[in-house]
């Protein structure tokens, strides 16, 4: 692994549910040789700049639902120089007015938008990804003295890191148009299945995961298994998903439940990762 931590590419937003704390729990369980890498659930990215950074990956398969988060990869890859200008600009300009403007922009270019998530990301109220029904980002501004909006070296190495990457919006199961053999390595990281009816904290977008979706997802696990693809799964520890996982291995994770807005409710909860 690289040493100098501007030199090697990590997650450049702020994601709930993100694995950048957990990562170290989960490398013994990485398949030893992964020649095709497909991550259906993007999010932070967390596990696929791991792998980046460990396994020379030659391809991967990035990809999400939410058509933001996914521009904004797409602009990092192919535009990284001009996303950092903006940032510039906003970092300079950065106080609660401006914000509350950023936030009710609309613009249909797709490097202001880029930029925007960014800027809204590191501004924003525990940088919590959330959109209403409409899809509007929703979040108010979060109570930092000087956030970093702006790392010019991190953009850079992230946006060579993702040259390897097919980068698209779509759903999780389109994995099975792709992912064929044993040498093909595939991650989920879907929103957890709530603990209970209160912690039902599945919509980071407009687009909810229900239940019949947790299902659905371990079709397509079992699926992807039968052909021999090696599948990793993250999810909350409760009695339905490890019933529903019964026939593959579940490993217990420690986890920081940092989400909550009761202070005394966040600290270490059990999360599973699941491996065939």
């Amino acid at each position: 692994m690289l040493n100098q931590e501007s030199s090697y590419p990590k997650p450049f937003l702020k994601w709930a549910g993100g694995k950048s704390k957990l990562i170290q729990q989960y490398t013994s369980l990485f398949p030893q040789k992964i020649n095709n890498y497909y991550e259906p659930f993007l999010g932070g990215g967390a596990v696929f700049f791991y792998l980046y950074n460990n396994y020379s990956l030659s391809y991967a398969d990035l990809s999400d639902i939410n058509p933001e988060l996914i521009n904004t990869y797409l602009c990092i890859k192919h535009d990284v120089e001009a996303v950092i200008s903006l940032l510039e600009q906003y970092q300079k300009k950065h106080n609660k007015e401006y914000y509350y403007y950023m936030r009710s922009y609309n613009t249909d270019n797709s490097v202001e938008r880029a930029a925007r998530l960014i800027y809204l990301n590191k501004t924003c109220f525990n940088g919590l990804y959330r959109e209403n029904s409409k899809g509007e980002f929703n979040v108010p501004i979060g109570k930092y003295k000087n956030p970093q909006i702006c790392n010019s070296e991190l953009l850079r190495v992230v946006a060579k890191a993702l040259q390897v990457a097919q980068v698209e919006v779509k759903p999780f199961e389109a994995v099975l148009n792709y992912a064929k053999n044993h040498t093909d390595f595939v991650y989920f990281d879907p929103p957890y299945y709530p603990l209970s009816d209160t912690s039902n904290f599945t919509a980071y977008s407009r687009d909810p995961f229900n239940k019949d979706d947790q299902i659905k997802l371990k079709d397509v696990c079992v699926e992807l298994a039968q052909r021999g693809v090696k599948v990793m799964q993250s999810n909350s520890d409760c009695p339905f998903i490890r019933e529903l996982y019964k026939d593959f291995k579940i490993y217990e994770i420690k986890a920081a439940r940092a989400i909550n807005s009761n202070a005394n409710k966040r600290g270490k909860i059990s999360e599973v990762l699941i491996t065939i």
